[in-house]
């Protein structure tokens, strides 16, 4: 492995599938790369690929110009950053988080690496592991704009499309968390239809090409309705929140007829219908959001 000395050296913290897979990219794309792991035995294979290894989370930092951060949450991040030869050894360091949590979590991070001298940048992995290290992979960043383009090249090793989504901290853990809310509750969905499904005496398979189907209409929805949140117009033209009530419920009925827990949908029928006691049953299904937010 040829190392690319004209880029900062990195260090990874945490070695499970994701750190494991950055480490990976930063030594295929030649970059001095030091690892370290709480559980020992995980950096076994990257040391095989030429990263360093290293004792202790001090020893670690101490050896990279560039911290990356990949674990399960900021509670993991905080016993590996905070004890305090491992925070004495970051002064001066760049981190960049890469752990999902909460945008609360990432400005108090944020807070905690100022007051000690730390440079911080927050960030989101929004692809699997698989990913990284090819055109696939998408990473949003949030935090100082010139320390993100300092790095840039470094993190670019990763692959994929790296987007900067603006100096707020904050941000990048924001797309995250409404992007997961997206991704599972619509993965919810999908479970709920399959269970209906198979209660009819459709299979999951026979049902799939028409899930990708009705997939395949909402980009342009998401688009429009965009639109209508933005600009306060919530145009019902399409399909009336009083129409979408009405079909939510006849999923309630088939659900509950077959034994099916129809939590899912009841909630978002109750959201429908509390949005169209509110005097709004000729808008569309975005109202929701807009009647969600209000405190």
């Amino acid at each position: 492995m040829s190392t690319s000395t004209h880029l900062p050296a990195v260090t990874v913290l945490g070695l499970g599938p994701m750190g494991r897979s950055l480490a990976g990219a930063f030594l295929k794309a030649g970059l001095r790369t030091t690892v370290w792991n709480r559980t020992p035995g995980k950096d076994r294979e990257l040391i095989e690929q030429g990263a360093a290894g290293a004792g202790s989370a001090e020893e670690a930092v101490a050896a990279g110009d560039l911290v990356v951060v990949c674990v399960v949450n900021y509670d993991a991040v905080d016993a590996l950053l905070r004890p305090e030869p491992v925070t004495c050894a970051l002064k001066g360091r760049t981190v960049v988080n890469l752990t999902a949590d909460t945008p609360h979590r990432a400005r108090k991070a944020a807070e905690w690496a100022a007051g000690h001298g730390i440079r911080y940048l927050d960030g989101a992995i929004m692809t699997p592991a698989p990913s990284i290290g090819t055109p696939e992979a998408v990473f949003l960043h949030s935090g100082p704009r010139g320390l993100y383009e300092e790095y840039r090249p470094v993190l670019e090793a990763l692959g994929g499309k790296h987007m900067h989504l603006g100096e707020e901290i904050g941000r990048a853990a924001a797309f995250d968390i409404a992007l997961l809310d997206l991704f599972w509750t619509a993965m919810a969905g999908y479970a709920h239809a399959v269970a209906i499904a198979r209660a009819e005496g459709v299979t999951a398979g026979e049902l799939a090409p028409f899930a990708q189907g009705i997939g395949a209409i909402l980009p342009p929805l998401f688009a429009e309705f965009a639109r209508d949140a933005d600009d306060g117009t919530y145009s019902g033209a399409i399909n009336p929140l009083t129409s979408a009530a009405s079909t939510m419920a006849h999923v309630v009925e088939v659900s509950e007829a077959h034994g099916v827990d129809a939590g899912v949908m009841r909630a978002v029928e109750g959201m429908a219908r509390r949005t169209i006691g509110l005097g709004h049953g000729t808008d569309g299904f975005i109202r929701v959001a807009e009647v969600l937010g209000r405190r």
